[in-house]
């Protein structure tokens, strides 16, 4: 009889433990629910986003033509430029010869009037 108790006894705390447990376990989630204007504001969030970025990315693909066009412009000048440093080289050179024979013009001169 003793054994009936004990028996009677644990069905009844397993059948606690699982009222327990369900108790504990979370109900099923709740559907999430969106308002019409809410679902609409966030339609327009994404059209806003979306156009923003095509945008962007048409700007992007501006800034790099405009880059492409001024990195061929500067090859392009690169001789051009290298020409011109030559030029001037020569010119300086040139100036600083023409500028010693008026100075030795201009001692020979002084000589003269003494």
């Amino acid at each position: 009889m003793e054994q009936a108790f004990w028996e009677a006894e644990m069905e009844e705390q397993t059948q606690n433990e699982a009222q327990s447990e369900a108790q504990q376990l979370p109900a099923e989630p709740a559907a999430l629910t969106v308002s019409v204007d809410d679902f609409s504001a966030l339609e327009d969030r994404i059209v806003r986003a979306v156009e923003l970025v095509k945008q962007e990315r048409q700007a992007r693909a501006a800034a790099e033509q405009r880059a492409t066009h001024a990195e061929n412009h500067l090859h392009e000048q690169a001789p051009r430029l290298e020409q011109l440093e030559k030029e001037l080289y020569a010119l300086k050179a040139e100036r600083d010869h023409v500028r010693q024979r008026v100075e030795r013009l201009l001692a020979q001169l002084d000589a003269l009037e003494l």
